[in-house]
């Protein structure tokens, strides 16, 4: 860097390598550990060895010259050239100069440090971020995520594929910012992803969220490790066969839902605490979205800043969301393009899902009494509508697993009984009933008369479980399209 009270000196330029002699005041002071002081520069030997070309032309400008090294805890980060013309440094300018020298060299390094600390952060942050999104025809999704100018913090987003061609979207924020706060941030969304795929609804992920929030924080009574400031987290789960979505809050700002019509509201969801608190229940409520409509989650860094007030920037948002024939990709743009602040002082992740319906022709359903006698009839429904849809190679192993999903129902469950095939990139096979006794997998002894049909469901299925309703249960196998 290169600054004075004239332009145009002959210094030499940023950018440019300097090699500079032994005998030189820069290299001196460098050896020395300390400020080297050339009172005259017309009788400084050394210095006018170093170029002299360069040295003389310089004469005609300056007089004389301080170098000072750069020392910040043992390391050297450069050398600071004082020039002054007209009047000679004196020693109490040496000293004046060693100590800005030493105040600047401290600045230097926390700078580096910190700058060091923040890359770090960030590319640990990105990396507990989705790389990519799941493949799966319930919603279009797009997102972002903006980290604070200052420092990084704890935001999160996710895309989870769920049973029954269900989706979950899941936006969280762990309070405060740097390495701490990303890692904790990793920890929740991992046991966020875990406590989704086992098919928990919204507030009972909630609940266990909460759980291990709480536990974080016991496990560091003194609040120096690992423990949780706070949490905050919004789970919505849409199911594209009866476009409906089930979703829950923990003290995070409420969802926006952009109608096929243009008209953009906010849910009447119930707050809720936010994660870590302990002791308030969580609520789910659901709401219908029709095909096209867009559901918008965000974190608070999107909408709170100190100079902006929460309601003319909920119109903001409002504004820049009302225009349902943009695409996912092109709303996220808008909002961080109008809404976001212009210098973010907390991080932003923001997550846009257009939602998609099943087609009707893609989804069978029969309801059944709890009679062994309608099995074969169901399982001769079900045949003739997969050979409708042209699965002839898929209709051997969904035959047999039908027919042991009705059959457990019907053995160990309660009816009635209700049996739905739903086609999409795979092949769903699902048996509900209204018991709440799970089937579990075991491996069946030579000597067993029972116990096969679940493992011979896992085996014929690429994947397979149970997923509990307000009452009852359902069972559910999944086909590739391919299987035979």
């Amino acid at each position: 860097m290169l600054h004075g009270v004239r332009e145009g000196l002959p210094f030499t330029q940023p950018g440019k390598r300097i090699e500079y002699g032994p005998t030189a005041p820069q290299l001196r002071c460098l050896t020395r550990g300390e400020a080297v002081l050339e009172p005259d520069l017309k009788a400084a030997a050394g210095w006018l060895a170093q170029d002299p070309e360069h040295t003389a032309r310089l004469l005609t400008h300056v007089q004389s010259l301080i170098a000072v090294p750069l020392l910040a805890r043992g390391v050297v980060l450069g050398i600071a050239s004082f020039y002054r013309a007209g009047s000679s440094f004196g020693d109490d300018d040496r000293s004046l100069a060693q100590e800005l020298a030493a105040r600047a060299a401290l600045s230097i390094d926390n700078a580096r440090r910190y700058t060091h600390e923040r890359t770090m952060v960030l590319a640990l942050q990105r990396r507990l971020l989705p790389h990519g999104l799941p493949d799966q025809d319930a919603v279009e999704v797009a997102h972002r995520y903006l980290p604070a100018e200052s420092d990084v913090g704890g935001d999160w987003y996710d895309v989870i594929p769920l049973s029954g061609t269900r989706v979950g979207l899941l936006v969280g924020d762990v309070v405060g910012h740097g390495m701490l706060s990303a890692a904790t941030m990793g920890r929740l969304r991992t046991a966020a992803r875990s406590f989704a795929e086992l098919d928990f609804s919204p507030d009972e992920v909630l609940t266990h969220l909460d759980n291990l929030v709480g536990r974080l924080d016991r496990e560091d009574p003194d609040g120096k490790g690992a423990g949780v400031i706070g949490a905050t987290c919004l789970y919505a789960v849409y199911d594209p066969t009866e476009q409906r979505c089930l979703m829950a809050r923990a003290g995070h700002p409420p969802p926006a839902l952009v109608h096929p019509d243009g008209t953009v509201s906010y849910p009447d969801l119930p707050a809720g605490p936010p994660l870590g608190l302990g002791g308030l229940p969580f609520d789910s409520v659901e709401i219908d979205l029709p095909e096209g409509s867009q559901l918008v989650l965000y974190t608070d860094g999107l909408i709170e800043d100190r100079n902006r007030d929460v309601d003319l920037v909920l119109e903001q948002l409002r504004t820049a969301l009302a225009h349902p024939e943009r695409a996912p990709e092109e709303t996220c743009q808008a909002v961080l393009d109008t809404v976001a602040p212009a210098h973010p002082h907390d991080d932003i992740a923001l997550l846009v899902a257009r939602v998609h319906a099943l087609d009707p022709g893609r989804i069978a359903a029969w309801e059944l009494p709890a009679d062994p006698a309608v099995v074969a009839e169901t399982r001769a429904s079900a045949m003739r509508r997969m050979a409708d849809w042209g699965l002839d190679e898929t209709a051997f192993a969904a035959e047999l697993i039908l027919s042991e999903l009705i059959t457990n129902a019907i053995r160990h469950g309660a009816g009635p009984i209700r049996v739905r095939l739903l086609y999409g990139r795979t092949l769903i096979c699902e048996v509900s009933d209204v018991s709440n006794t799970a089937p579990h997998l075991r491996r069946a002894a030579s000597t067993d008369e029972g116990g096969r049909g679940l493992f011979l469901v896992a085996q014929l299925s690429q994947s397979w479980g149970t997923r509990y309703l307000p009452e009852g249960k359902v069972i559910w196998a999944e086909c590739g399209l391919d299987a035979a």
